[in-house]
């Protein structure tokens, strides 16, 4: 019998792709590994340049660009932080494909910097609707340095969005000390709140994002969520 069940777990475990063993990790900076994933879109509109391994041209066409670059903004530390920049531009400008492809330089001069993974997570999950690698990237841009202020709050929406709200909870919690005047962070705490059985806190935060200078589809969550709660 022992011998059956022994062949048995083998031929199962025979039958299963190997990517679902375990998933390949690679290392894209000292101490940080990711999950090696690729999407349906040329390299570079994905994340990390889709881990295509480089001709030597492209390698020395990145080459060309990190020195241009640190050329005209004077160092790489600036370099990077105009990249960036440009890379969210392009994200709130609704252009994806142009925000990965910033990132992506961006990864280039500095594979370290968490921002890189921030706005891996965000593309990730906006274009590819992949949660899971959403997640991964979030949590590593959590541990890198320079994170941006807005981290936490955007992190803590993809949860709500993701239903994982006793996690999303403990998250916009730091989000509105991060940035205490972020309107969204606080109304999606109200709504992690509200969802976690606790309309008073609930009300006290719609209160403080009500306090806060926002956009209206925010106003209209804020009036939602105190509708929901029940607030006086």
């Amino acid at each position: 019998m022992k011998l059956f069940l022994r062949t048995i777990c083998i031929t199962l475990l025979l039958a299963v792709p190997a990517q679902h063993l375990r998933a390949q990790t690679v290392e894209v900076a000292p101490g940080v590994r990711v999950t090696k994933k690729t999407f349906d879109a040329p390299i570079m509109e994905q994340p990390f340049y889709g881990f295509a391994e480089k001709a030597p041209e492209l390698k020395a066409a990145d080459e060309k660009f990190i020195a241009a670059v640190i050329q005209v903004a004077g160092t790489r530390e600036k370099a990077f932080e105009e990249t960036v920049r440009r890379g969210w531009s392009a994200f709130f400008a609704n252009n994806i494909p142009e925000a990965t492809r910033r990132f992506n330089q961006a990864f280039l001069l500095d594979p370290a910097q968490s921002q890189i993974y921030h706005g891996f997570a965000i593309i990730t999950q906006v274009r590819f609707n992949d949660s899971e690698y959403a997640d991964e990237l979030f949590r590593v841009a959590r541990t890198r340095t320079n994170p941006s202020r807005n981290l936490n709050a955007d992190y803590g929406r993809f949860l709500l969005i993701v239903k994982k709200p006793r996690e999303a909870q403990g998250v916009l919690e730091q989000a509105v000390k991060d940035d205490p005047q972020f309107g969204t962070a606080w109304s999606n705490l109200g709504v992690a709140r509200f969802l976690n059985g606790d309309r008073t806190a609930a009300c006290t935060a719609a209160d403080e994002a009500a306090k806060r200078d926002n956009p209206e589809n925010v106003k209209a969550d804020i009036t939602i969520l105190r509708t929901q709660a029940q607030c006086k």
